[in-house]
C-alpha cells in the first residue's frame, strides 16, 4: 500500500512537464488525482505550450498504474473556471486531500515584450493564489487536515541577472509565492493544514528545454549563475519526490518550509 492511498491530488498545470510527473510520482503511492491545464497558447510564451493530447496521456499514465484521474481543461487565471473543474473533480473522485499548485509559465526570449510581465503575474502568481482559495474552504469544512505544495523556483530566492519584462515579472511572482505560501502556512495551521513550497532549479521540461529559453540563458551565460553540483538540469522525478515526500505523513509537522531542488543553486550564487 502506498504512503497517500485513498487520497485525492488536486493538480494544475498537470499536462505534461512537472505537472504530469507529480500526478504519476502521487499515482504511484495510492492518490486518485483531478489534473487540469490550459491545454492552449498564451500569446507571449515563446514555446509550444501543452494540449488536450498531452493532458490525455498524462491520464493514461495515471490509469496505467490503477489510480483514476479526473481531467478537465482550466485557466488558472480564471477562478470560475478552476471552480468548475475542481468541483466537477471533486463529485467524481471524492474530497480533496493533496494540492499541488504548479501551473507556470516562462516568456524570457531574446525578443522581450512589456505584456509578458502581465501574463507572468496573472499564471505565475494570481493562478497559484486562485488555486489555493478555491480548494481551501472545503478542505477546512472536511475537517481532516490536508497539504498544499506550491511550485516555486530559485528564481524566488535569488535576484534576476536581467531587467527584461519577462524575467522580472518572473521573478516577482516566484518571490510573491514565498508570500502566500508562508502566511496560508500560518492561517490553515489550526486546521492542520500545512503548506510548503519547492524550488527547482532549471529541470529538463518543454518550459526550459526550447529555442528561445536555450538563446536567452545563453545570452546570460556570463552571469555566472550555475548549479553547484555538476548537473546543468534536474528531472522531473527529483521534484516530484520532494513533493511526495512532503505531502506525507513523513513530513507530518512540516509546514511553512521552502524546499530547494536546485543542486545547490541557491548556496553557491
Amino acid at each position: 500500500m502506498g504512503k497517500l492511498e485513498g487520497q485525492v491530488a488536486f493538480i494544475t498545470g498537470a499536462a505534461r512537464g512537472q505537472g504530469r510527473s507529480h500526478a504519476v510520482r502521487l499515482a504511484e503511492e495510492g492518490a486518485d488525482i483531478i489534473g487540469i491545464d490550459l491545454c492552449a497558447q498564451i500569446d507571449t510564451v515563446p514555446y509550444p505550450m501543452a494540449t488536450p493530447d498531452d493532458l490525455a496521456q498524462t491520464a493514461k499514465e495515471v490509469s496505467a498504474l490503477g489510480r483514476r484521474m479526473f481531467t478537465q481543461v482550466a485557466d488558472v487565471r480564471d477562478a470560475a473556471s478552476l471552480q468548475r473543474a475542481l468541483d466537477a473533480g471533486v463529485a467524481e473522485l471524492g474530497p480533496v486531500d493533496i494540492v499541488l499548485a504548479n501551473a507556470g509559465i516562462a516568456t524570457m526570449s531574446l525578443h522581450p515584450r512589456e505584456e509578458e510581465w502581465q501574463d507572468l503575474i496573472d499564471v505565475n502568481l494570481t493562478g497559484v493564489y486562485n488555486t489555493i482559495r478555491i480548494a481551501i474552504p472545503a478542505m477546512i469544512e472536511r475537517g481532516k487536515g490536508g497539504s498544499i505544495v506550491i511550485t516555486s523556483s530559485v528564481a524566488g530566492m535569488v535576484g534576476s541577472s536581467s531587467h527584461t519584462p519577462g524575467e522580472l515579472g518572473y521573478a516577482a511572482a516566484k518571490h510573491g509565492l514565498l508570500g502566500l505560501m508562508r502566511t496560508y502556512a500560518n492561517s490553515l495551521a489550526p486546521y492542520s493544514i500545512r503548506v510548503n513550497s519547492v524550488h527547482p532549479t532549471g529541470v529538463n521540461t518543454p518550459m526550459i528545454i526550447n529555442e528561445a529559453l536555450q538563446e536567452f540563458l545563453q545570452s546570460h551565460a556570463a552571469s555566472g549563475l550555475s548549479n553547484a553540483l555538476p548537473v546543468a538540469l534536474v528531472e522531473s522525478q527529483d521534484v516530484s519526490n520532494a513533493i511526495a515526500w512532503l505531502v506525507s505523513e513523513d513530513a507530518r509537522y512540516v509546514t511553512g518550509i521552502l524546499l530547494p531542488v536546485d543542486a545547490g543553486f541557491s548556496n553557491k550564487n
